[in-house]
């Protein structure tokens, strides 16, 4: 007496590996395995499924079909009243594991009659029905909440990717201190969009490169002198220097104010070095002050 296993999903996107935990949860032993490939469809009669075929072909009198659930194997009342006399006929016992059907004898037959017990087939064909019902009611409710959300303006399915054009732009806006978060909103995408845009860039991508390559430079936030910021502003800066200055904001600190953003090292000390003109003896003594206490700033990142 054998024990056959069979196996189904509805597409190519799902696996079995719900089935197999609860088949390998059952305990079966020796088992002789038969599964559809995948995407076999639900609405092809088992009897037809080239996989279910040769298991019949195979199994002999005595023999036990061991499915997870009855919807693996059948999915209207027809084919499950079909499928139960031809197991019948081949004395082949049927078992399912899980789901509703799992505590009941779907084999049961009268002594004398021979045919399939009266309570048995109102169970079978009651259950099947609720089973049918309940995948039409989802069917009608995600349709319908799809023409919801696009009258709402909203579209289904994945948020779109970072767009060709704007790639190298989100790139150096992320190099100059940009969050990830900060991206997404502007671009109207995903975070997880933004992410694989500026890939290459991430800490934890660089650190897995060569030893030898010196990891890049991650952005600091850092306070500048308001005497400093109001300098630079007038300067002619480079477009990573000029967005750094932009997207800081002014905050007070003791008795003056200074701007507060975010950038890499890098060029906060290109920043350092557009101020030089501070140093000089034409400059007043508080701009040569407030150049001295944001170099200091800036010299400490590196320890």
């Amino acid at each position: 007496m054998a024990n056959l296993v069979y196996k189904r999903v509805s597409t190519d996107q799902q696996s079995t590996n719900r089935q197999n935990l609860v088949l390998h949860e059952a305990g079966i032993e020796d088992s002789v395995v038969f599964e559809e490939e995948p995407g076999t469809s639900s609405r092809l009669h088992p009897l037809e499924r080239p996989k279910f075929g040769e298991l019949l072909t195979y199994a002999r009198p005595g023999d036990t079909v061991h499915i997870s659930e009855m919807f693996r194997l059948v999915r209207g009342t027809g084919h499950i009243l079909d499928v139960l006399d031809i197991l019948h006929r081949d004395q082949v016992a049927l078992r399912i594991h899980d789901g509703a059907f799992s505590a009941m004898d779907l084999t049961a037959r009268h002594p004398r009659t021979g045919e399939l017990l009266s309570t048995v087939k109102f169970m079978v064909q009651t259950l099947a029905a609720a089973g049918e019902l309940q995948r039409d009611l989802q069917r009608e409710l995600t349709y319908d909440g799809l023409r919801a959300a696009e009258a709402k303006g909203n579209k289904g399915g994945r948020r779109p990717a970072v767009p060709a054009d704007k790639t190298d732009a989100v790139r150096t806006a992320y190099l100059e201190g940009r969050s990830i978060a900060a991206l997404s909103r502007e671009q109207a995408v995903s975070r997880g969009a933004v992410r694989t845009a500026v890939a290459d860039l991430l800490p934890e991508r660089t650190a897995a490169g060569r030893e030898d390559t010196p990891a890049p430079e991650l952005p600091v936030l850092l306070d500048m002198p308001r005497k400093v910021a109001d300098f630079l502003r007038t300067a002619d800066l480079e477009p990573a220097e000029r967005a750094a200055l932009d997207q800081g904001a002014t905050v007070r600190r003791g008795q003056g104010y200074t701007l507060r953003f975010s950038a890499i090292p890098a060029v906060r000390r290109q920043l350092l070095d557009r101020c030089q003109p501070l140093d000089n003896a034409a400059a007043i003594p508080a701009q040569r002050k407030a150049r001295r206490e944001y170099a200091n700033r800036v010299s400490n990142l590196g320890q």
